[in-house]
């Protein structure tokens, strides 16, 4: 819990705001990568890559969104957050 408000706090554009394009990526990076080491453990767990792939579709719809109204947002933001090496 305390790491899903250390990225709200991150990545927050003003005090009230938790549902942002950019916290959301965000947290959705941080379930990805939670999601990625649960693999390594566990490398047959065909759900869970469902899950998963749902979660990494549902980043690339935010990133273009983001890409096509607001782009240096969206620049920033994959700087951050280390996508697209």
């Amino acid at each position: 819990m305390e790491s899903k408000i250390a990225i709200i706090n991150k990545h927050k554009i003003n005090d009230q705001d938790t549902g942002s394009i950019e916290v959301q990526v965000a947290l959705l990076s941080h379930r990805i990568d939670e999601i990625n080491k649960h693999f390594k453990i566990h490398k047959k767990d065909y759900t869970a890559q469902t899950g998963l792939m749902k979660l990494v579709g549902q980043r690339r719809r935010f990133l273009n969104y983001l890409k096509r109204h607001r782009q240096p947002a969206y620049k920033s933001l994959i700087d951050q957050l280390d996508l697209r090496g």
